[in-house]
């Protein structure tokens, strides 16, 4: 028995001294990652949290819509004996998730130059220049994105009740939680929502921030959607008392520069602007009424991805002209720093996106449980901590025995592919990554002595 143990021991030293050569799989993953200072395995960032709750935890779990809610949806689809509800809304939610921006003016004049040019170096076009033009805007029909403006009436509306009421809470939810979780003191008093819908937001703000909340302003160009978010306050009923107090509804902005909310928020709604110009002066526009938080949420999508960049970049550009409030803006999340977008630079643009699990409301089409992926940004007046500076999580976690694939947007400004061993990066650490998930943040810093891992990711294979 003795002899039995004392080979086995002598084959596994032997295997390990003879891959000088070919370091073993998880060390050699490990040499190539960023460096992680010894600091970061200290219990000075745990506190006396577990490992499965360590601060850098901001995924929620399930949500569930409040039962007010879920009645009130429940009611006002009862009352609509709308035909082949399920159809439409399986139309409007693929519609709104493959929506692109419209083309720019600036854009299409290039394009039409270019193919103007192609067609008459072909030595076999001979056309005349009013032919010319016509294929020439023929080709751009065919190439061109046909972004339409959707004008939300009574019906239109209620589809899209039925298609997102529960999505768009449920993200709106975990933006909140990012808030929250790493600013537990901060109470805001007076929140607006720009192209507030079915008033998920509200219901979500009310739902984190009740006790302090004493204000919300809802604003939507559709006075059909405005009235159906009254209704859902009040029960699915035409009057009664609202759920949620000190609830207020417009159909444009507040006009006063003077005038500013400790939460601004703005949810799949920069997405139905019709060009840059206007996102530009609606951006400018919620950061001027932006007391403390400026929350941006929009689908989880090369597109969606896009239109938060660029807002956040227009923010963090500078101030305007005479602006009233001179303290400039700040990325809050996800990102942990303000650079360039790692993803927008790629070789390949990728969507920065996160997701969360919700409970739907009980529709007869409806499954129990669904994942909304989003994309978000939030800007803040005020510097954030230190912590600020953690890594985030921008895929989901692989988990192989004793080592951990973590995807991570750095304080770098650069993508890495980490792996986490107990041995490289200490137990503490290595535990938190194995407890972590897509959107959670490490206490991770890069050192630029070391290179972007090159190690093959398993879900490559």
């Amino acid at each position: 028995m003795a002899a039995t143990t004392r080979l086995r021991l002598f084959l596994r030293l032997g295997r390990w001294r003879c891959q000088a050569a070919g370091t073993p799989l998880s060390r050699a993953f490990a040499d190539l990652i960023p460096k992680v200072s010894q600091e970061n395995d200290l219990l000075d960032f745990l506190g006396n949290r577990p490992h499965r709750k360590h601060p850098g935890i901001s995924q929620l779990p399930q949500v569930q819509l409040p039962q007010a809610l879920v009645t009130a949806a429940q009611r006002l689809m009862q009352e609509s004996s709308m035909p082949n509800i399920e159809k439409q809304v399986q139309t409007l939610t693929n519609y709104l998730w493959s929506r692109k921006l419209p083309a720019e003016p600036e854009e299409l004049r290039k394009k039409a130059i270019q193919l103007e040019n192609k067609l008459q170096q072909d030595a076999g076009s001979l056309q005349s220049e009013k032919q010319l033009h016509g294929t020439v805007l023929n080709a751009l029909r065919k190439t061109t994105y046909h972004w339409q403006k959707l004008s939300y009436d009574e019906k239109l509306s209620l589809v899209y009740m039925a298609a997102r009421l529960d999505g768009g809470f449920a993200a709106v939810s975990r933006a909140f939680h990012e808030i929250q979780a790493r600013v537990p003191d901060f109470k805001p008093q007076t929140l607006m929502d720009f192209g507030s819908g079915t008033g998920s937001v509200t219901w979500a703000a009310y739902n984190t921030w009740g006790q302090s909340l004493s204000e919300y302003l809802c604003v939507d160009s559709s006075a059909a959607m405005l009235a159906l978010a009254e209704r859902l306050l009040k029960g699915g009923l035409d009057s009664g008392k609202p759920h949620v107090p000190g609830v207020f509804f417009r159909q444009f902005l507040p006009v006063s520069p003077k005038i500013q909310f400790d939460v601004v928020v703005s949810a799949f709604s920069l997405s139905e602007l019709p060009s840059m110009a206007d996102r530009t002066e609606v951006i400018q526009t919620l950061w001027r009424k932006t007391g403390h938080f400026l929350v941006l949420v929009e689908n989880g999508t090369k597109t969606g991805h896009c239109i938060l960049m660029e807002a956040r970049d227009l923010v963090l550009r500078g101030p305007e002209k005479s602006p009233l409030d001179r303290r400039p803006g700040h990325v809050f999340a996800p990102c942990p720093h303000e650079l360039p977008c790692p993803k927008l630079s790629a070789s390949q643009h990728q969507a920065c996106s996160f997701s969360q699990a919700y409970s739907t409301i009980p529709f007869s089409w409806n499954q129990s449980h669904k994942e909304e992926k989003f994309s978000l940004v939030i800007l803040s007046r005020t510097l954030p901590e230190k912590d600020h500076q953690w890594a985030r999580l921008t895929q989901p976690v692989l988990k192989r025995p004793r080592h951990v694939h973590c995807h991570l947007c750095c304080p770098d400004g650069h993508l890495h592919h980490v792996v986490v061993t107990a041995r490289r990066h200490g137990r503490h650490l290595y535990r938190c990554a194995r407890a972590s998930t897509w959107g959670d943040r490490l206490p991770f810093t890069t050192s630029p002595e070391f290179p972007l891992s090159s190690a093959q990711d398993p879900s490559d294979n």
